[in-house]
């Protein structure tokens, strides 16, 4: 099993910045992938950005580009996003995911924090 704690999130104006912070425990030797998810109210949770745990290698979905940056400290176990230039299609719920296999799409990622909310006023 591995546990996922999300922190950092909060309200922001429009072109503001927030950094997420996901702190991984448990069985963290089996993790292969980490990502972030989101959700926004009345639709589907769809995928952020991603960062392979071993070669750092790292996926973003085309709207959050050139803007959010995820990275990770092995060390601390802690995954982060950090979002710049953030805009008011950015509000929702965040969640931190961890895959202990290759695939690929939500379906692969077998545990998940609890959530932290972003609101980005306009």
């Amino acid at each position: 099993q591995v546990q996922l704690v999300e922190s950092g999130g909060g309200l922001v104006q429009a072109g503001g910045s927030l950094r997420l912070s996901c702190a991984a425990s448990g069985r963290t030797s089996s993790v292969y992938r980490m990502g972030w998810f989101r959700q926004a109210p009345g639709k589907e949770r769809q995928f952020v950005a991603s960062i392979t745990w071993r070669d750092g290698l790292t996926s973003y979905t085309d709207s959050v580009k050139g803007r959010f940056t995820i990275s990770r400290d092995n060390a601390k176990n802690s995954v982060y996003l950090q979002m710049n230039s953030l805009k008011p299609e950015d509000t929702a719920v965040y969640y931190c995911a961890a895959a202990d296999n290759w695939r690929v799409g939500i379906a692969a990622y077998k545990y998940w924090g609890q959530g932290t909310q972003v609101t980005v006023s306009s």
